[in-house]
This record gives structure tokens, sequence and C-alpha cells, in this order.
């Protein structure tokens, strides 16, 4: 179930198309429209552009790739605030590794089969993950993660664009920049300067 009523179709800018991207609150309060919203909007409105100019960069040299994701990674998250949006705790979910479900079951002083039985289902990769969105954890007042300190790995490590080797995850970039809008925002700058 999508959190996002889509509108991508319509040929209007971005600040005119703000207003009806809204998120459904889950307790019947009112929409509200989410921050950062034009990054996700420019995502999907240019997929496939995104998709041509990640293709052309995976043939470049992979650290000199790195260098310039982790540029863009340290730039963005100086303008985003994660806590000012939350879309992937709302909209995705997190692999849950076996050390994953073992650390949040013993913060939250549960067995690990009640852990799983509560929030988890098995996906087609036979991965764990949430059974539903957005995540339990969330506090959707202010966006903050309930189990922080012993989130899943996944969680500490998204939106992935600080690691080593960004050429082999190029895919999971372009379908980031449609969940993500610091991703978006990173990939924008780096196709417009034309790297």
């Amino acid at each position: 179930m999508s959190l996002l009523i889509p509108v991508v179709q319509s040929q209007q800018p971005p600040d005119q198309i703000l207003p009806f991207f809204r998120k459904f609150a889950v307790n019947n309060q009112k929409p509200v429209v989410m921050k950062y919203q034009s990054d996700l909007y420019h995502a999907r409105a240019h997929k496939k552009q995104i998709q041509a100019g990640l293709k052309r960069l995976k043939k470049r040299n992979s650290r000199e790739v790195d260098t310039l994701f982790h540029e863009q990674h340290d730039q963005v998250f100086q303008e985003i605030d994660c806590l000012s949006c939350a879309n992937c705790c709302k909209t995705t979910s997190p692999i849950f590794r076996d050390i994953d479900i073992k650390r949040i079951s013993k913060h939250l002083r549960m067995k690990e089969t009640e852990f799983i039985d509560s929030y988890l289902e098995m996906d087609i990769d036979e991965d764990w993950v949430l059974k539903k969105a957005p995540c339990h954890f969330l506090n959707e007042q202010d966006n903050t993660c309930n189990i922080y300190g012993v989130r899943p790995l996944a969680c500490r490590e998204y939106p992935h664009t600080d690691r080593k080797k960004m050429t082999q995850i190029l895919s999971l970039t372009e379908r980031n920049t449609r969940v993500c809008p610091a991703v978006s925002r990173m990939v924008r700058n780096l196709l417009e300067n034309d790297v």
C-alpha cells in the first residue's frame, strides 16, 4: 500500500504539484505535505534520465565514483534533515539479519520468536522484513526511532551513499532516488554537473 498519492503524470512544475502529494497519517490526522517532496517528484519524473546517467557513471573508475558520491553525501546531508522526512521509515522496510533480530529482541525484552511473530515476515528473497509500513518503531510525531541505538544494520547504513564501491549498487541507488530525497538530490547534482 502506497503512502503517497502518485501524480507523476502531471506536467506541472514540482512547486505547483507539491500540495497534491500528501502523506496520509495513520491515526486519522489531517494529511500533511511531506517536506522535500519536490526531490522525490523530480526523481519520479526523470526516472529514465537518472537510469541513463547512472549507467554512464557505472563505466567510470570505481574510486572516482566513490569520491563523487561521498562529497555529495556530505554536502546534501548538510541541507536535508532526516527527521523532517523519514520517508524511508514510512514506506520501506530494512532487511533484519539474525543478529539484528537478536539485538532488538533483547532490547525489547522479547523472545526472538515473539519479535518475529509480532513485526516481521519473510519476503520473496527469504529475508526478514517488516510486516507493514510505516515502521512500527517510528515515532510519527517527531520522526524519531524508538529503537535507534539498536536499529538494524540496513537502517544504520541507509541510504548507502557513503560506502565504498558505489558502482556495485547503482541500481539500488536509482531506486532509492524515489524513496530518499537526499539520494535524489545527490544524484541530481551529480548528473547536472555532467559527471
